[in-house]
């Protein structure tokens, strides 16, 4: 009579509903993977931008560093107009590169490299068995 009660012509075996359940988390793995590969190539994108900033404020802060010696050189050695046009052009080349260095700090200090996405996904995913067995 217990068997009666069971049987809804859906019975699947032990074995069956174990390898659905494997099936299911391999696919739920897959996918999860898939996203978080997405959202990371998504926030690798915009800090390759930010560190292009760096590298271009560096190079051009190299520059102007390179012309102030240049100018404090000329500047020193014969104290004529134009050791001091070079010294104004250095410090003009160096304002400009430390303003791109900071740019490029500040953008990759506001970047979140967290895959929120899938952190709340798998969230979900372990809070789901949850759900459905209080539903049951």
């Amino acid at each position: 009579m217990m068997n009666d009660a069971r049987s809804g012509g859906n019975e699947r075996s032990l074995g069956e509903l174990l390898g659905d359940l494997t099936r299911e988390i391999s696919t739920l793995v897959r996918q999860e993977m898939s996203l978080a590969k997405t959202e990371m190539s998504q926030k690798m994108s915009r800090v390759g931008k930010d560190v292009g900033f760096l590298a271009a404020g560096g190079a051009v802060l190299y520059a102007g560093f390179l012309a102030l010696i240049a100018a404090a050189i000329i500047a020193l050695d014969s104290f004529m107009p134009l050791g001091w046009s070079a010294f104004l052009v250095g410090l003009i080349v160096a304002g400009v590169g430390g303003f791109l260095v900071k740019t490029g700090l500040d953008n990759l200090k506001r970047e979140d490299l967290v895959p929120r996405q899938t952190i709340e996904s798998l969230k979900e995913d372990v809070n789901e068995p949850n759900t459905v067995r209080r539903a049951a």
